[in-house]
């Protein structure tokens, strides 16, 4: 029998006034909408920062991912450690079109390697982080389609050679007297490093050149990041650490809040003023109700214990470690083993945004080198020595 329940009228009546759009909740949240109109708003999207100044100001921006130099040049190199993974998952699953995709990648790494000089690094990819550094990032990057390739034709070759025993212990972390020079696993890190490292450089000097009161901002990070569950509260989004950082660690944590279901924003959307207005609107609307609600509950429950948000350093883990439940902290570029399980969490753990496998380390070195890109030390490249091209 079809249930027939419906709740009574005056019980829903009774239920909108506090939840109803138009309701005492939404009153004072529109009150301090109000109140707070001339307080800066910055919005984090995937690729975009986006602030604005308050007072019906215009928004500016800054893009950090997608459409900017050496982005893809350096991941492509990046996901070539997971391509020979997902390939030899897809021959150990009985699937054929291995040998084609495998055959294509071989190609592909082959010709992009004709790319892997110093003057297209310097000249063409043109990043201002990774200046001086240009002859060895070409090392790098031949050196990640070289190895690629190499081990690729020995498995079309002999196809036993594609298993996760082959993959781990010929290429990704070789064993002792292998022909590899370096662990596919510390390119991996390196060019994982090096376009955090660009994305963190210009993100804080865009911040730092903004008259900015932290204690007063408005901060979202809006629409989805990475993967649909990834990047959903502070130690699992590197934006936050990255934007207390750039605040000098004076950003109030409480400031700042993630809403993936919220629309995001890109920059060249700007230009539609109608659309920008409503979507700031939109943003200020739901900062305001949610922190109405958190100030209220303080005051509703004082006395009990209150909810503090932790940003506490991540803790370090040993050779004795078995398993990780967070992010540990990576000590040193050195720390080989913490910055490969950082690798291997962020694969495993579906909250996790991938760049967090260097994130906060490139984060908070470029401001122990007050922003001087040239002293980072980088993880898996600074003290690495990679073949010269051939």
């Amino acid at each position: 029998m079809e249930n027939q329940y419906a709740p009574h009228e005056d019980f829903v009546r009774l239920y909108d006034l506090y939840t109803g759009p138009q309701s005492i909740a939404a009153d004072l949240a529109e009150q301090m909408v109000g109140a707070t109109s001339a307080n800066p708003l910055l919005v984090s999207t995937g690729s975009d920062l986006v602030l604005f100044p308050g007072g019906g100001a215009s928004p500016i921006a800054e893009s950090f991912r997608h459409s900017t130099r050496g982005f893809k040049e350096m991941t492509a190199v990046s996901h070539l450690g997971t391509t020979v993974a997902w390939l030899a998952e897809m021959h150990e699953t009985g699937n054929p079109e291995w040998q084609h995709w495998a055959s294509r990648l071989i190609d592909q790494a082959n010709r992009t390697r004709e790319l892997c000089n110093r003057d297209f690094v310097q000249k063409q990819i043109a990043v201002e982080a990774w200046r001086e550094q240009e002859e060895k990032i070409a090392r790098l990057l031949d050196y990640g389609c070289r190895t690629t390739s190499e081990f690729l034709q020995d498995c079309l070759a002999d196809p036993s050679k594609l298993s996760f025993d082959n993959v781990r212990e010929d290429f990704l972390e070789p064993r002792p007297g292998s022909q590899m020079a370096v662990p596919f696993n510390d390119v991996m890190v390196a060019t994982f490093a090096l376009t955090f490292l660009d994305i963190a450089y210009r993100t804080m000097n865009w911040i730092h050149s903004q008259s900015i009161d932290w204690q007063k901002i408005m901060v979202l990070i809006a629409g989805p990041s990475g993967r649909p569950t990834a990047g959903l509260t502070w130690a699992t989004n590197n934006m936050c650490h990255l934007l207390w950082r750039a605040s000098g660690k004076s950003l109030p944590p409480e400031r700042l809040l993630i809403a993936a279901h919220l629309p995001g924003l890109e920059v060249d959307e700007l230009s539609n003023k109608e659309m920008v207005e409503k979507l700031e609107a939109v943003y200020r609307g739901y900062w305001c109700k949610t922190r109405v609600t958190a100030d209220i509950g303080a005051k509703m429950f004082e006395g009990f214990p209150a909810f503090v948000p932790n940003i506490d350093a991540a803790p370090i883990i040993t050779s004795a470690t078995k398993t990780l439940a967070e992010m540990p902290r990576l000590r040193d570029p050195d720390d080989r083993l913490t910055a490969i399980s950082r690798l291997r969490l962020v694969m495993e753990d579906p909250r996790q945004l991938l760049s967090n496998s260097v994130a906060e380390f490139i984060i908070d070195e470029l401001c122990v080198q007050d922003m001087d890109p040239s002293r980072v030390r980088i993880p898996g490249f600074t003290n690495v020595d990679f073949p010269a091209v051939s």
